[in-house]
């Protein structure tokens, strides 16, 4: 039997559970109005949140945001062991007491990630933001843009000298930072504060779920995993500091920090945009067409060939059951939120790239 203490503690639980699932519910209810979401969350409650948060994560040097995600790992750790104690133990109240803690914990993580940043993936497309909405393209587009991203892709890698390809990763984050800073300036549709882009103190745990940086929705951090090959680095820090923009869908981040990257005079940055393009439209156009994929392949310059052969190497050294789980994991979670491609969202990106280009050839 519970004590007074314990009736009044469960109770308690009983009603924040409630509360909290209601409030859950009552957002969530905003997903079907993307309008709503866009007019009084995008440009209106996320805005607060990114004046207020940027500026003082920004002051630390190292990556709050990991630090939180391992805390949570510790905790996880601490509650599973008690609970089994409890179990063991056959207090069987207490730990149904406990495990009614754990689901109040759970909610409120659900309700500040939507809060702080999740309502994001239910804003309008970026293709209607930007009016780029006619995804639709002919075989002979896609072929002929393609053909144009590998040309540039190929005179940027001609441009590399040495030294660009041993930046110090200071020097990398302090260039992307411009390069977002530029494109926010340019446009009010990449509209950002105090951006800023840090290396992950969990880069290790990134190699091995395949993963090259992520954006932490609780402190408003982008973090990258800092060992990913060098022309690789720049337009990830451009993804990731999109996604402060408000870019949820991957696509749309991808197509962000793809604009941020060309826009920019730094030589490493544009090519690791223009590297990023090429895997983007070889990939649309095999399975648009898989001859004319194979008709293509020789334009690419033998240099810009190498960079994709050692990007590939690098993550088959990290390959493991570790990444196929978490690749499954985030598949569902991307679906759940907006993105039913799954991980195929990151290759979405070619439909607003494609969309631009018909915008420019039609002007």
């Amino acid at each position: 039997m519970l004590n007074k203490r314990g009736k009044k503690l469960l109770v308690t639980r009983l009603i924040i559970i409630i509360s909290l699932a209601l409030a859950i519910f009552l957002l969530m209810q905003l997903a079907s109005y993307p309008h709503v979401v866009e007019q009084y969350y995008s440009k209106g409650f996320y805005l607060v949140i990114c004046r207020l948060l940027h500026p003082v994560f920004n002051i630390f040097p190292f990556s709050a945001g990991d630090i939180l995600y391992l805390t949570a790992i510790a905790y996880i750790i601490y509650a599973f062991i008690k609970f089994i104690k409890l179990i063991v133990k056959k207090e069987f109240k207490e730990a149904g007491i406990f495990l009614l803690g754990i689901a109040i914990r759970i909610q409120s993580v659900i309700l500040v990630f939507y809060l702080f940043w999740g309502m994001n993936y239910f804003r309008p497309s970026a293709g209607e933001r930007l009016r780029l909405c006619d995804t639709s393209y002919t075989t002979a587009e896609l072929k002929a843009e393609a053909s144009i991203i590998i040309d540039s892709a190929n005179a940027c890698r001609a441009r590399l000298t040495k030294a660009d390809l041993s930046e110090d990763n200071s020097v990398i984050y302090q260039t992307a930072v411009r390069a977002i800073n530029k494109l926010s300036n340019d446009s009010v549709n990449f509209r950002t504060y105090s951006p800023g882009i840090k290396p992950s103190i969990l880069t290790l745990l990134l190699n091995y779920i395949g993963t090259s940086g992520y954006y932490n929705p609780f402190t408003s951090e982008a973090q990258i995993n800092y060992q990913v090959p060098v022309f690789n680095r720049p337009v990830i820090a451009c993804h990731e500091m999109s996604h402060q923009m408000g870019y949820g869908a991957e696509d749309e981040a991808d197509f962000a920090g793809y604009l941020a990257g060309i826009g920019s005079n730094d030589r490493l940055l544009r090519y690791s945009a223009y590297h990023l393009a090429v895997d983007e439209f070889m990939h649309a156009l095999y399975y648009r067409d898989s001859l004319a994929n194979k008709e293509l392949k020789p334009r690419i310059s033998v240099a810009v060939h190498k960079d994709f052969v050692y990007e590939r190497a690098y993550w088959r050294s990290y390959q493991s059951k570790i990444d196929e789980l978490s690749g499954i994991f985030y598949d569902r979670f991307l679906k759940a939120n907006n993105q039913p491609q799954g991980l195929a969202t990151y290759n979405r990106m070619v439909l607003l790239v494609m969309a631009q280009y018909k915008n420019s050839i039609h002007r």
